[in-house]
């Protein structure tokens, strides 16, 4: 079948004069593709020239058929009704009209007389049948509206879906509501994700790089298993080509010194005058051209085998994964962390959020807070840390701690990371707080950054960096969505480094398998 998204030779420039995609070539058909990459390697960008909200500096975007977008969730405009998340305001009014008496010729030209059933078809395949059209869109939770906006692309039927990070930000409820709609969606989907639930449904998986586009059959699973299987063959090449350029210096060295000694007997032979001088000079000669040629070859081997290391270093740089350690905690295995006791508490105004929590972490233990949106779990994380105080039962800690955000909210955006690091942990001077940086992967140049240009996954191990380098290192981490804006790279990297981590986790999560590789094995539910 034709594609529906075909890019041609595209290229795209940002307005800083960074270059996002040179000749890049891809189709789209009605295949689940799955489009993944580093934070700020274009990825958005991509989807928005695509949708032709930006202009290619090179080659062509062209769409055949008709897209239905979905985006991050956002809050619905002041005022909205569930009739205007669907997109049918307009034709519903329309109809109304008409069958008023009061429709124009356009009204009734445009007029979509299907529309009603559709619309409550769709409803109902979303789980929201005999929800009211009036309804105001401000009194739907986060999974009712995130079903809404699957519904609109129902109702709209296009062709082709393109999708920005859907489950970002969204409950259980919201991403089960996406990940059940793609799976039975019949037509195409281009899908921006990290959400590795949503990507194991792909067909296939694109992964978007510097040096342009990967493409690998199969969902989220067998991406990382070629990943994988990539990043030990190109481990295995660079070896193998230090080894050859190795081997390579040494042949050339032997060859000169080997020359060498034969132009030194041939000096001690000229000296000695124990030879025809015609003989000697075409010695000279033949040794001359002898030493040209072995310099040519030496020149030929050396570069080729340069450039064999170079290829093998471009190879390991693109599928090389971050990793860093965290600092030991020292916190005693018997160790009370945290203890809520039939915790509740309410707003001044009476409103209820939490009642009767009651959970305890001792030594190095694991805890996940889960619950749909607006369940209480960041007013139970400010419970925990002191910020609130509970309207009833007891809540006692017995280690600091330290509370990241998707935002790394301790951060000053307007400050470098090494500024940012003095700010928080004063007593380190610049050269120790630079070798504090560098066991995050912060070296020389990088910790000058602005907090503000860090990507999202920058920013979380930066604020891990400044608040486990303190004098008196936190032996409790209480993580709130940490994984929300990050990339794969970025996730694995820190899930690697709080799984090896001694101290105790509390974590706020939607995701599932973020979840089970920090070993959060229990979990306090909200819901």
């Amino acid at each position: 079948m034709s594609p529906l998204i075909t890019l041609d030779g595209l290229g795209f420039t940002s307005p800083d004069g960074r270059r996002l995609f040179d000749n890049l070539t891809l189709a789209f058909g009605r295949e689940k593709t799955g489009l993944v990459g580093r934070n700020g390697v274009g990825k958005t960008t991509l989807l928005r020239l695509v949708l032709g909200e930006l202009a290619p500096t090179a080659g062509a975007a062209s769409v055949a058929g008709r897209l239905g977008v979905l985006r991050q969730a956002m809050a619905p405009p002041d005022g909205a009704a569930l009739a205007d998340l669907l997109g049918v305001s307009e034709g519903l009014a329309r109809l109304d009209r008409l069958e008023a008496g009061h429709g124009d010729a356009y009204d009734l030209e445009a007029a979509d007389w299907e529309l009603p059933q559709r619309i409550q078809e769709a409803l109902q395949a979303m789980g929201l049948g005999g929800m009211a059209l009036d309804r105001r869109a401000t009194t739907l939770s986060g999974g009712q509206a995130t079903r809404a906006s699957l519904a609109a692309l129902l109702i709209a039927q296009p062709d082709m879906l393109v999708m920005d990070e859907p489950t970002n930000n969204l409950d259980a409820e919201g991403r089960a509501a996406v990940a059940e709609f793609l799976e039975r969606w019949r037509g195409g989907a281009l899908v921006v994700s990290h959400d590795r639930a949503l990507l194991r449904r792909m067909d296939r998986i694109i992964e978007l790089t510097g040096l342009g586009a990967e493409v690998y059959g199969g969902g989220y699973d067998l991406y990382a298993a070629r990943k994988a299987e990539a990043a030990a063959a190109a481990a295995r090449d660079l070896a193998t080509a230090e080894h050859v350029l190795a081997k390579t210096e040494r042949d050339i060295q032997v060859a000169r010194e080997r020359k060498a000694r034969r132009d030194s007997a041939g000096k001690r032979a000229r000296a000695r005058g124990d030879a025809p001088k015609i003989l000697l000079d075409a010695r000279a000669e033949r040794a001359e051209a002898s030493g040209g040629r072995q310099t040519r070859l030496a020149d030929r081997l050396r570069g080729e085998a340069e450039r064999d290391l170079a290829d093998a270093e471009a190879r390991v740089e693109r599928v090389r994964r971050l990793v860093f350690d965290l600092p030991p905690s020292g916190l005693p295995a018997g160790k009370l962390v945290l203890w809520f006791e039939h915790v509740g508490f309410a707003w001044p105004d009476g409103t209820p959020v939490l009642s009767g929590v009651s959970f305890r972490l001792t030594g190095p233990d694991r805890v996940a807070v889960t619950g749909p949106n607006g369940a209480g779990k960041t007013t139970l994380i400010r419970l925990a840390t002191g910020e609130l105080a509970a309207s009833s039962g007891v809540v006692r800690r017995g280690v600091p701690a330290v509370v990241l955000d998707q935002r790394a909210a301790l951060l000053d955006d307007g400050q470098t990371l090494l500024e940012n690091f003095r700010r928080l942990n004063p007593a380190w001077p610049d050269h120790a707080a630079h070798e504090a940086l560098a066991r995050f992967q912060f070296r020389n140049v990088t910790a000058l950054k602005p907090a503000g240009a860090l990507s999202g996954g920058e920013r979380l191990r930066a604020a891990l960096a400044c608040a486990l380098m303190a004098a008196e290192p936190p032996q409790l981490i209480i993580l709130d969505e940490p994984t929300n804006h990050l990339d794969l790279d970025s996730i694995a990297a820190v899930e690697g480094a709080l799984a090896a981590y001694d101290g105790a986790l509390l974590a706020v999560s939607h995701d599932p398998a973020f979840l089970d590789a920090v070993g959060a094995a229990r979990s306090v539910d909200l819901g």
